[in-house]
C-alpha cells in the first residue's frame, strides 16, 4: 500500500458519511478547498496517521512549524512527501 492510499484511507475514515465517493483524493487535493476538513477533523487526521505511520512522523511537530496560511494551502501530496522523507 502506498502513503497516498495509506492516507486516502484515513482521510476517507475522518470525513465519514460526509465523503463523496466519486471523488479521488489525490497529491493534489487540498485539505481547505478539496477535501474541507475543518480543524477538529484535522486533529482527528494528525492523530490517526501518528498511529498509523509511528511515532518516527511528528506530524503535529512539522504542522506547529508552520504559518496559519501554509496550513491552508496545504494538499495531501504535502503531507505525502513529508511522511516519505521521515520513513526514509
Amino acid at each position: 500500500m502506498t502513503t497516498l492510499t495509506t492516507v486516502a484511507a484515513l482521510i476517507q475514515e475522518v470525513i465519514g458519511e460526509d465523503w463523496d465517493l466519486d471523488d479521488e483524493i489525490t497529491l493534489e487535493s487540498s485539505f481547505a478547498d478539496d477535501l474541507e476538513l475543518e480543524s477538529i477533523e484535522f486533529v482527528a487526521l494528525a492523530e490517526k496517521m501518528q498511529a498509523s505511520f509511528g511515532e518516527g512522523v511528528d506530524f503535529v511537530g512539522w504542522l506547529s512549524g508552520k504559518e496559519l496560511d501554509e496550513i491552508i494551502a496545504l494538499k495531501v501530496g504535502d503531507v505525502v512527501e513529508f511522511i516519505d522523507a521521515c520513513r526514509t
